[in-house]
């Protein structure tokens, strides 16, 4: 059965859901989550939410991932066997700045105090709403491109990242799951050469069966859509919207 906000069984984990966020963007996310009916929920509602997920079930491997993949955003809970995610944090701000977002049952002031000071970007506390978690992801993932604004304007075609829709001169147009993502991940990062293995990493999950050629596809129904020139092509290394 296909996953749907209806159908799952959310509050019974603490979760509080008041409405479902449009699927759209698809940036790679990792959570790492000790408890497994919360972890495997999560992980299913932020798929269906429109992201690539990667999951960990305790600190090491969560570390492990971290270190290694380049992910758009980091969903961390505090409590967690093998390394807490304080240490977790600490450990992954010493080689990279990837915007963690900590999860925890803890309400304390000082808890949260200390998981900012260690290096989080943003902190939710248990129970919450999953799409008050979704627009502090986006707004994670906007500002640690340099970008605070939810609006990208790139000649006549306007982005809303928020409502995570696109028009083209006053009309809106209509983008699949991944050809939005592909969309907004190269004008988040307009003006850089992106590879295609990066682009791979970002719009696809571990468990995703990929073609070769899928990105060349999508590549060019972007461009019957958003005009030729939306895209660049530099051959043999990548994309980019200039």
């Amino acid at each position: 059965m296909k996953l749907t906000w209806e159908n799952i069984d959310l509050d019974s984990i603490g979760f509080s859901v008041t409405a479902a966020p449009d699927p759209g963007t698809l940036m790679r996310i990792l959570v790492v989550e000790d408890e497994p009916d919360l972890r495997h929920a999560l992980a299913r509602a932020v798929r269906d939410a429109g992201y690539a997920v990667d999951v960990a079930d305790n600190g090491e491997d969560g570390l492990f991932n971290a270190e290694n993949t380049d992910y758009d955003a980091i969903i961390l809970d505090v409590m967690l066997p093998k390394l807490d995610g304080w240490e977790v944090l600490a450990r992954l701000r010493k080689s990279k700045k990837t915007p963690v977002l900590m999860l925890t049952a803890r309400d304390q002031s000082r808890d949260r105090v200390r998981g900012l000071d260690t290096g989080a970007d943003d902190y939710v506390v248990k129970p919450f709403d999953l799409p008050e978690l979704f627009a502090r992801l986006r707004a994670l993932i906007r500002r640690s491109a340099g970008k605070t604004s939810n609006v990208l304007v790139i000649g006549d075609v306007v982005i809303h990242t928020a409502a995570r829709n696109v028009s083209r001169r006053g009309q809106a147009v209509e983008l699949t799951a991944r050809e939005y993502a592909l969309v907004e991940f190269l004008a988040l990062h307009r003006g850089e050469l992106v590879t295609r293995t990066t682009l791979y990493e970002h719009l696809f999950d571990e468990d995703d069966a990929t073609l070769s050629n899928l990105l060349d596809v999508h590549v060019s129904n972007i461009r019957k859509k958003l005009g030729h020139d939306f895209i660049v092509t530099r051959r043999g290394h990548g994309y980019c919207i200039e």
